[in-house]
């Protein structure tokens, strides 16, 4: 692992400022959305180029347009330390074997993951189908099912069909659940969004910027609120005990880790990956730290962040260093200082690879 280290003595924006105060913005005037701050203390940080231990990425998705950015794609990935990638493709019939033919090329290096097929869903007996097309996507290689999503309507990520109103705990998805168990397949799922979406977008929420763009209409017909689908998922969890769970972002429990510690202290079949949070968990350090620590056997490492090398460089600098107080506004949307967690090598290796590896019965 490349590590580099330097100090930050300001911008030259800054120092301009200081010298020309004429050419400043009035504070007055200045808006939250053109607020950047940049760190004033000279500490060191660091650049991690690769990770320190080989790393299966669980969550990523169908980022390539062509063979051409696959193949640079693995390029980074090598230079990163990245041994594969799972592409969650949400999609079933014609679209699935689109996604895994673009990658068929590098068997070793990418899974593509199925959705389900919820085709008549209002109607009975549309599970038969859907299971057969499951059955069909596994044997072209796909070894597990995702991302599905619930943000409160429903399974809406599956394509080429959405499942409006179908919850993860609806008595009519458990033939699929119970099927993903026989085959083995692992099931990677989001629900609700992180809590400052629900909250005003006011004075006092505390993700304000994020949760100004990305936000829950909690008006809507039928939508289910943030503790609602976690429950949802809770009781997918508990009434499938085969069937392998994984909870994409934290189970989107950043701002309240304990309630994924719960459901892990109760239930062995879930799991959980830490895509697209690393912005949420890296301002809370001591605390994340010590949750990741405790359950490093039910993390798996993600990204949902794209395909690029600095992308992945920021995952491992966050995961692996104690840099302290820095910003990173063009990955995550907040006007949070970030610190590294210092993961342990234990904990390192069974969330970079290991915990991926049982996941899915592969071997070494």
């Amino acid at each position: 692992m490349k590590k580099i280290a330097f100090l930050f003595y300001g911008s030259a924006a800054a120092l301009s400022c200081i010298a020309i105060p004429a050419f400043c913005q009035d504070v007055n005037q200045l808006k939250l959305k053109d607020y950047h701050p940049v760190s004033i203390y000279n500490i060191p940080q660091t650049r991690v180029d690769k990770a320190k231990y080989q790393v299966i990425d669980m969550h990523s998705h169908d980022y390539a347009k062509s063979d051409a950015e696959v193949d640079q794609w693995v390029i980074t990935m090598d230079a990163a330390g990245i041994q594969k990638t799972v592409i969650l493709s949400y999609s079933s019939g014609a679209r699935f074997d689109s996604v895994a033919a673009k990658y068929a090329r590098y068997k070793n290096r990418f899974e593509v993951w199925c959705g389900f097929d919820y085709t008549g869903y209002e109607k009975p007996g549309w599970q038969q189908h859907a299971i057969k097309e499951l059955e069909r996507c596994h044997r072209l290689g796909a070894k597990g099912v995702g991302e599905l999503g619930d943000k409160g309507l429903g399974e809406l990520y599956s394509k080429p069909i959405p499942g409006y109103g179908l919850h993860i705990d609806d008595p009519r998805m458990k033939p699929l659940l119970a099927k993903c168990a026989e085959l083995h397949m692992p099931v990677s799922i989001h629900v609700a969004e992180d809590a400052w979406m629900y909250l005003p977008a006011d004075p006092t929420n505390d993700g304000l910027m994020n949760a100004a763009t990305w936000k829950v209409d909690l008006s809507k017909k039928g939508i289910l609120n943030h503790d609602q689908l976690v429950a949802s998922l809770e009781h997918a969890v508990r009434d499938n005990p085969n069937t392998i769970f994984i909870a994409c972002h934290f189970a989107n429990c950043c701002s309240n880790l304990a309630v994924l510690g719960r459901l892990f202290d109760s239930y062995p079949n879930l799991y959980a990956d830490i895509a697209a949070r690393y912005g949420e968990i890296a301002p809370i350090p001591r605390f994340a730290h010590a949750f990741m620590e405790k359950y490093h056997d039910r993390l798996v490492y993600g990204t949902d962040m794209g395909a690029s090398g600095d992308m992945y460089h920021v995952t491992f600098r966050i995961l692996e260093t104690t840099d302290e107080h820095f910003y990173l506004q063009n990955y995550f949307n907040y006007h949070w200082p970030l610190y590294g967690l210092a993961l342990s090598d234990e904990t390192l290796k069974k969330v970079y690879r290991q915990n991926a590896l049982k996941i899915t019965g592969a071997s070494e």
